[in-house]
């Protein structure tokens, strides 16, 4: 299919370029006409409509094969998408390892894009040589044995093409490298934030991705330095035209150039100019293309038969397992830590690669058929619960009109049934379940009003089912939200406002805006070009449109001295001034090579890519944790990823583009107009025609293109928590739902792409249109004055008209592709405006002074939420920690442990009232000073991409002596003596090379390194087996026995040997006093210690 469909397009391409070359001809006949005053007028005039038609063939049919181009790209993009979708679902743990989520989201972002770009360039790499033969064939017919000048030219001019072209490819293959070490170190800063903002690692990590974009960013710089150099191949018509002209008029002395001979051979030299730029393009297209390729192939990592191992690459770590589990029993997997208990899970379910031996899964799969079953889903029939539920969701009169009632059969993916049917079995399903918390996607939309009415009523309002649960809807369904308790309203995927319906109407901003108009603000445009331009620098714009307008004046002069020329009189069959002519011409294109601004337009964006990506991280690094946990991972890897990409490389070349068309444009304006001054009467209100439609285009684009933005990233936060996630849904076996989410998904991104496209071809196919109607007035107003005009000034006139199109179509593709990109610039600025954390440093606080040398802690009146319209998860907790005491804080799941290291270390700011560390104030002090001075254990060992080393000592502090007196102090040196590197090991990303147990004993080392006077152990030793368990507790003892410990567990034998033990229940202080005390209270602890089995 897709073979076919390119060949159809690549057919209208060869029609086109029939036309193309039959315009030319035309053109001579045309110049004929006007030299020779005998002629009757209308062949002027047939010349002029003939020169239209064609050009109006020529811009369908090549419009018609961009359209074919666009639409097969997107063919592709959601083909290669679905496959490397697929291949996320059955990546072992060994293909895990060589990738990431930042590089995942690269290859559907960047890469894909590569592959759409050959599809519409792929056709130039055997075109393009065509189109060059068949000019110098025609130029032959025109200029004899001169023409062989212009192949010499040329010829000199394609080697060296080549050699820039192949130099720039290296260039790029750097880039590119640099680009997915950057995606893959953004994708783990971001998944492993809260880590970071804990140590206060966040400008160390920002230098480690800075580092990394200076490299790019200079592998880019070069790169576009080269291409700058191959752009100066644009030049290459001038080059041709002099030395032909040159050779034609001084090697032979009759030979005389006349404005036939001389614009003919221009037009063609332009033709000859399209498919040699054109050529690089393509060229460039398949080297970028054959190396998104080349990363997309090696995605396709096989898993292999085997004993277990984590990779091909290390030993075996489960050798000759016989495993049978009865159905029903309960099998305990126990172990020192690295033993593999992980890894036995890890091969139940898949994950290890096999070298012998074979694992067969006992499936149960049950097709619910029927409409009970649907409902039940698996749960045992309660009737009274049934029917209510059934009555709720408005679905007894459904049943009722069924053949067999609840037991009728719905058919393969509810065929039979209406979408409200499905749409109230689905909520049905829901309701039956019991569960605590129901997250609801837009239950009302595909159900009457009164049945929606009823259903809310019935289910989700004050009254229903489902009041006692906690409930979260998606809804368009305006009228029900006076009766909801509280609002979100969402704006691009961030939380705009947030309260009761009243409250929000109040406000009158947003929400008001929102239920008057019943559409979200648009976003501004037009503030991401100013943006832009400012980050380049106003002064290097300005030093660039100077450039341009010198450039565009020499050309002008250029060819206004060659239709001079051409009207020199002939004596005794040769023209006078020859060698003068030819000096001047040339003298004239060498001053204009001179002003070529190419360099600076594309030197300029890669200065503002830098400031604008060095804004984005910094401003996304100064934000709050509650940002990070409200805004998808998805959407902030689209912007360092696609985003930037667009600023990088797409931007500058368009604008540069952009520029160079527009005072292209503006020259054949003056020419037309300076040769026939009438045509102003056409050109004037044509021009107004072409910015209306322009206008009416880019609005358009623009809102399709935000649109397509914002479909994006759901695409990316879907495929990054597959990746994280693939586990789980192979054990589930749901991979066919989350391949159907995934297409669907895509699906919306391209249904939001398609009429983008055809709306890129309806304004190409109109301008070029309008192009076509200038250059027939043109040559109709010439025709009508063709006895007041010399043939030279009519052939200047006429061969800068037919260019017109041209600089039209690529003029409209270029502003198109700035006014599409430069959402971009707006999205990057988006994240400008987040709310900031307070300051990592406040300047003076700590001067002189050395504080925080008892690690004595105070709360007063502490009181802590997470958002502004939640409870409180701290309630005025009021307590005092003296230095060097060893405190266990424990209480059940969710009474507010964790929560107090978040007040302590700041991630939340407090409701109210203080905490003092050694009599100061923490609110008083910048982020990184607190939070350097304590040291944190976080539930979730984390490690980094990157050496052991880096992962112990990540702001190289310290001696390889200290690190290895850590390593043992923690178990782990004789396990890291064994590795391969040692202290250079490479460490996978999230550290999936080591088990959770040795992962956590490395971040226990860590800490061990830093030895702060405060340090808190968030349940940090529940990945560990007991024996290890009391060896660490041993030497945190030891270690730590000058410092403020605070100990978060669940596991009470942990903190029995804490001097005192702080109980938190529903976020208030229930018990705080001594272990001895708290047996004999025979209170909460001492229930916790009972259902451990202690007591």
């Amino acid at each position: 299919m897709f073979g076919t469909y390119f060949l159809l397009s690549t057919v209208c391409l060869v029609i086109c370029d029939v036309f193309l070359f039959s315009i030319p001809k035309l053109l001579s006949l045309f110049l004929e006409f006007i030299e020779d005053q005998e002629a009757p007028s209308w062949h002027g005039y047939f010349y002029a409509f003939a020169m239209f038609l064609l050009a109006c063939l020529q811009t369908l049919f090549e419009q018609r094969y961009m359209y074919m181009c666009l639409v097969l790209g997107l063919r592709l993009k959601t083909a290669v998408t679905g496959l490397v979708y697929r291949k996320i679902l059955v990546m072992s743990n060994a293909s895990r390892k060589t990738a990431t989520v930042g590089e995942i989201v690269n290859l559907v972002s960047v890469d894909v894009q590569k592959l759409m770009d050959l599809i519409i360039y792929f056709n130039g790499t055997w075109l393009a040589p065509i189109r060059i033969i068949i000019c110098f064939v025609f130029l032959w017919q025109l200029l004899g044995p001169s023409a062989l000048a212009s192949i010499a030219v040329f010829l000199f001019l394609l080697p060296l093409n080549f050699v820039i072209t192949k130099k720039r490819s290296q260039f790029q293959v750097c880039f590119m490298t640099h680009k997915d070490e950057r995606a893959k170190l953004i994708n783990a800063v971001l998944s492993n934030i809260k880590v970071i903002k804990l140590h206060g690692w966040e400008k160390t990590f920002m230098e480690k991705v800075i580092g990394i974009r200076k490299q790019e960013l200079q592998a880019l710089k070069k790169s576009q330095i080269l291409f700058s150099q191959m752009v100066c191949f644009s030049f290459a018509p001038f080059q041709i035209a002099f030395v032909m002209f040159a050779v034609y008029t001084l090697v032979d002395n009759t030979h005389v150039l006349d404005a036939q001979k001389a614009f003919v051979s221009l037009t063609l030299i332009n033709i000859l100019n399209t498919a040699h730029s054109f050529l690089p393009f393509s060229i460039n297209a398949a080297v970028q293309c054959s190396i998104s390729a080349h990363i997309l192939v090696q995605a396709s990592i096989t898993i292999r038969n085997g004993t277990f191992c984590w990779s091909k690459e290390t030993s075996p770590c489960l050798r000759s397992i016989d495993l049978t589990v009865p159905q029903g029993s309960l099998l305990a997997v126990v172990g020192q830590v690295g033993a593999g208990k992980s890894s036995l899970l890890s091969a139940l379910l898949g994950e290890l690669e096999k070298t012998d031996g074979s694992y067969v899964p006992q499936q149960a799969w049950i097709q619910n058929a029927s409409v009970e079953d649907n409902i039940l889903f698996g749960k045992e029939m309660d009737e009274t619960w049934f029917n209510r539920v059934i009555d709720a969701c408005a679905l007894q009169p459904d049943l009722e009109s069924f053949p067999a009632g609840q037991k009728s059969e719905i058919g393969e993916k509810g065929i039979n049934i209406s979408g409200g049917q499905k749409q109230r079995v689905n909520l049905a399903r829901a309701v039956y379940q019991k569960a605590s918390i129901y997250l609801l996607d837009d239950p009302l939309s595909a159900v009457d009003a009164h049945v929606g009415q009823h259903i809310f009523e019935h289910v989700l309002g004050p009254n229903g089912l489902l009041k006692d649960k906690t409930r979260v809807l998606v809804t368009h369904t305006i009228n029900i939200l006076p009766q909801v308790d509280n609002i979100v309203f969402l704006v691009d995927g961030m939380i705009s406002e947030t309260g009761s319906y009243e409250k929000l109407l109040q406000k009158n901003e947003a929400f008001a805006e929102f239920l008057h108009s019943h559409v979200a603000a648009e976003e501004k445009a037009g503030t991401g070009l100013p943006a832009y331009l400012k980050a380049t620098g106003l002064p290097l714009c300005a030093y660039i449109i100077l450039l341009f307008t010198c450039q565009q004046a020499v050309s002008f002069s250029r060819g206004y001295w060659l239709s001079v020329w051409t009207d020199d009189p002939v004596y005794n069959g040769t023209q006078q001034h020859s060698e003068l002519r030819v000096g001047v011409f040339g003298a004239l294109g060498v001053v204009q090579g001179l002003f070529v601004s190419t360099a600076a337009v594309l030197l300029g964006g890669v200065l503002a890519s830098h400031k604008l990506f060095l804004q984005l991280l910094r401003n996304v690094a100064r934000s709050p944790m509650v940002f990070f946990e409200q805004t998808p991972i998805g959407n902030l890897l689209n912007r360092f990823s696609k985003e930037m990409d667009a600023i990088d490389s797409v931007i500058p070349d368009k604008l540069k583009s952009l520029l160079g068309f527009l005072f292209n444009l503006l020259e054949i304006y003056i020419v037309i107009i300076v040769a026939t001054p009438k045509a102003a009467m056409a050109i004037v209100p044509l021009t107004v025609l072409y910015a209306a439609f322009q206008h009416f285009y880019v609005s358009t684009s623009c809102q399709l293109r935000r649109v397509e933005a914002a479909s994006r990233s759901p695409i990316y936060s879907h495929i990054a928590e597959t990746f994280q996630g693939s586990s789980v849904i192979r054990a589930y076996k749901d991979q066919e739902r989350f391949i159907s989410k995934n297409n669907f998904l895509v699906d919306q991104n391209q249904r939001i792409c398609f009429p983008g496209a055809v709306a890129d071809r309806w304004l190409a196919t109109n301008l070029e249109f309008l192009g076509n109607g200038i250059v027939l007035f043109a040559a109709l107003f010439v025709a009508m004055g063709r006895t007041h005009l010399s043939p030279g000034t009519a052939g200047f006139s006429i061969s800068y008209a037919l260019q017109i199109t041209g600089v039209l179509n690529w003029m409209v593709r270029s502003w198109t592709e700035i006014e599409n990109n430069i959402v971009s610039v707006e999205r990057v600025r988006e994240y400008w405006r987040t709310p900031k954390e307070a300051p990592w440093t406040q300047n003076g606080k700590l001067q002189d002074q050395v504080w925080l040398t008892e690690g004595r802690i105070e709360f007063r009146n502490y009181s802590l939420r997470y958002r502004p319209n939640l409870e409180l998860a701290l309630k005025h907790i009021n307590l005092t920690i003296n230095g060097q005491e060893k405190i266990g804080i424990t209480g059940r799941t969710g009474a507010g442990k964790s929560t107090l290291a978040v007040g302590l270390l700041r991630l939340v700011e407090a409701a109210e009232g203080a905490i003092l560390i050694d009599g100061l104030d923490i609110a008083q002090l910048g982020l990184h000073d607190l939070r350097t001075k304590i040291t944190v254990i976080p539930q979730d060992p984390v490690l980094f991409s990157g050496s052991l080393r880096m992962n112990l000592d990540p702001l190289n502090q310290y001696t390889d002596a200290d690190i290895w007196t850590a390593l043992e102090l923690t178990q782990l040196k004789s396990f890291v003596a064994d590795l391969p590197d040692q202290l250079e090991y490479q460490c996978a990303d999230q550290g999936e090379n080591l088990s959770t147990g040795q992962k956590q004993l490395v971040c226990l080392a860590r800490a061990v390194l830093r030895k702060a006077k405060i340090l808190i152990l968030d349940e940090a030793t529940a990945a560990i087996d007991l024996e290890t368990d009391l060896q660490i507790q041993s030497t945190l003892r030891t270690q730590f026995k000058d410092s403020t410990v605070l100990t978060i567990a669940h596991r009470i034998n942990t903190i029995m040997d804490c001097d005192r033990i702080l109980v938190l229940e529903d976020g208030r202080i229930a018990e705080f006093d001594t272990l001895e005390h708290l047996i004999a209270q025979k209170g909460l602890f001492y229930s916790l210690m009972e259902e451990s089995g202690l007591a």
